[in-house]
């Protein structure tokens, strides 16, 4: 019996949409329209950041050092503007509450 094979069939075909490259976390970046603006959107592995943790906007947990995630921020926006969301997070935004409420003892991070 030979080992099994996890490469997609079709040869060295890449599976980054046109206009966008990088690996399966890549770091490409890409534009998407929410709450009528662009945003620029990009997903990252979280391995350089050692030791850096965020709060996800969506849920308003913790995202520890080394999990893959999303950077989200409006183009019109700079480096203090972006925000770091689950995957899941940011593929739901639309389908969650406008705000997401903390109690009073909860750390602002």
């Amino acid at each position: 019996m030979s080992p099994r094979h996890n490469r997609p069939k079709g040869g060295d075909k890449s599976s980054a949409p046109a206009g966008e490259s990088g690996d399966r976390y890549g770091g490409f970046g890409r534009t998407e329209s929410w709450q009528g603006e662009d945003w620029s959107v990009r997903h990252v592995a979280g391995a350089a950041a050692d030791g850096k943790r965020y709060r996800c906007p969506g849920c308003d947990q913790e995202i520890p050092s080394g999990v893959p995630h999303v950077v989200a921020w409006p183009d019109h926006g700079g480096v203090d503007d972006r925000r770091h969301w689950h995957k899941a997070c940011w593929n739901a935004k639309d389908r969650r509450t406008s705000r997401v409420q903390r109690s009073r003892n909860a750390p602002r991070h």
